[in-house]
């Protein structure tokens, strides 16, 4: 590839390759305060033409690398970041073995770690943003990984995905905060990533240690119940991407994430009412 970009997140190295330029200029703005990455990468993405002329006429990337999808459907070359991204995302769902999976929020405060999960449009990406304003530290937008030997949360801070009326929400309470380009007319509507605030680039290699986990529901009056152990354990494989490729290692620390925690399903009319149940619960 002739233009390329790699870095580190957390415990996780990326190489990402591009036949454009373009991409790799917004990843690396994305990107700027992360450090780089020296040396052997975990996983490499790369952005080709879905056909030889697509590179000129009517550009369309094709999302390539260590594991793909073969007949995923190209981006336009507008939404080259989108396909970065979405190849990054792609290698950790289908390659990743070291950690398990889960496809959730988490935020820390005094060493310990909250994760939030739930179907799309929960709310979970905008409330682990807006915790950072009451002092929480963000540890993970899209997924979340648990050491299998520990038990311990390990930071993986990526730049938040925020779709749609999300976006404006962030915008509003975090006016200092940088964000990348919006993204218009995406198959999710539009996208616009925000870069984390800096206590959670410093502190991505602090790996902490879960002691609630929640289900929030946005779009619901509010109140908060209990979650019972095997509840949590069903909707937790389901929220995994590599639960079965893990094998015994993944049952054990699903297992033990599930018993060692506080288990509970909040549903909120606004972000003001979620935060404030989940100080609660905390």
């Amino acid at each position: 590839m002739r233009h390329r970009f790699a870095v580190r997140v957390g415990p996780i190295g990326f190489r990402v390759g591009s036949e454009w330029h373009a991409p790799i200029a917004a990843l690396q703005a994305l990107y700027h305060d992360y450090p780089r990455l020296n040396g052997v990468p975990d996983f490499t993405v790369r952005l080709e033409a879905s056909r030889p002329w697509r590179r000129w006429v009517r550009p369309s990337v094709t999302i390539a690398g260590d594991y793909a999808i073969p007949d995923a459907a190209p981006l336009p070359l507008r939404h080259g970041l989108l396909a970065a991204e979405m190849g990054m995302n792609l290698q950790m769902a289908l390659g990743q073995r070291r950690f398990l999976l889960l496809h959730a929020a988490a935020v820390a405060r005094d060493g310990r770690a909250v994760i939030m999960t739930g179907e799309s449009g929960a709310g979970k990406s905008t409330l682990a943003v807006l915790l950072q304003l009451r002092g929480w530290r963000l540890l993970a937008d899209e997924f979340v990984l648990i050491d299998p030997a520990t038990g311990l949360v390990h930071p993986f801070p990526r730049p938040v995905s925020l779709k749609n009326a999300a976006i404006g929400v962030a915008r509003a309470a975090l006016p200092d905060a940088t964000f990348g380009p919006l993204l218009t007319g995406t198959p999710k509507g539009d996208i616009r990533h925000l870069i984390p605030q800096p206590e959670a680039l410093a502190g991505m290699t602090e790996a902490v240690m879960p002691t609630l986990l929640l289900f929030p529901q946005f779009g619901r009056a509010a109140e908060t119940r209990a979650v019972g152990a095997g509840e949590a354990f069903v909707r937790l494989t389901q929220a995994s991407t590599n639960y079965v490729g893990l094998g015994e290692r993944g049952f054990d620390a699903l297992t033990r994430l599930v018993r060692d925690v506080t288990r509970a399903a909040i549903d909120y009319p606004d972000t003001a009412s979620a935060a404030a149940m989940i100080e609660d619960l905390w």
